[in-house]
């Protein structure tokens, strides 16, 4: 087994300097994904690859959303001959001591998906506490179970050959649906699930890319396509809750 770390970064230049200084006693290799940064961060995640031997700088010319640079970045960890990839966000809000337990999870049990299951502390913003329950409900519905607590954080460990199988298939969303459409997509190609408590925190730079309209629209529509694409699976997916 060979694991990795994702991290997709746009203009979280502060931040990712105190991530990547936690992050070497790992000894995990990393694969920064700019995606499309102003010319301060870009030099920062310059400095850093050119200083750390195992940080691997991948640069997008230009911002294609969240979904755009952890695809480029799973693709590029299985091209290089990764079998896993946790995925990690720029902006500090992740409990990186956490990640020894995804690395045991995989370990223990490598053809399963291993999600972050968030706890708050009281600066959580409620209306995106109360939009991610809306989400988890419909995730629930649109794999027939409860199997995914929370679709959508961004701390999780890819079994990447499942992964590209998905990645083959279809067209993933692009931007903040991605996290939800690939665990969906995943359970419905027969990939079992381990959920793991993790501390979350908003964020080490005040600094946030979720825009509160858009990207609920967004979110909505791909929940409604995921129905859509869902009910064909009906028999498949009770199948799986049989003895």
């Amino acid at each position: 087994m060979k694991i990795c770390l994702v991290i997709p970064v746009y203009n979280h230049e502060k931040a990712i300097v105190q991530i990547i200084a936690t992050l070497e006693k790992t000894q995990l290799p990393c694969f920064l994904i700019n995606d499309g940064s102003s010319n301060e961060c870009s030099t920062v995640l310059q400095n850093i690859a050119q200083q750390k031997h195992w940080v691997t700088l991948y640069q997008r010319t230009e911002n294609g959303g969240k979904g755009a640079a952890v695809i480029d970045g799973l693709k590029l960890a299985f091209d290089t001959g990764f079998s896993h990839a946790i995925q990690i966000d720029a902006d500090g809000q992740h409990c990186l001591e956490d990640i020894i337990k995804f690395q045991q999870a995989a370990e223990q049990q490598p053809e399963k998906m291993i999600l972050g299951t968030p706890k708050y502390d009281k600066k959580v913003p409620k209306g995106r506490l109360y939009g991610r329950q809306f989400t988890n409900l419909w995730i629930w519905i649109n794999t027939l179970s409860f199997a995914i607590k929370d679709g959508m954080c961004g701390f999780r460990c890819y079994p990447l050959a499942a992964v590209n199988k998905v990645l083959k298939s279809t067209t993933l969303g692009q931007r903040m649906d991605f996290d939800i459409e690939i665990l969906v997509r995943i359970y419905w190609q027969g990939l079992d699930i381990v959920n793991i408590e993790t501390q979350v925190n908003y964020p080490l730079d005040g600094i946030s890319h979720f825009n509160m309209l858009k990207d609920n629209i967004l979110i909505s529509k791909k929940h409604a396509q995921l129905f859509f694409a869902m009910l064909p699976k009906i028999p498949h997916l009770l199948a799986r809750h049989r003895p």
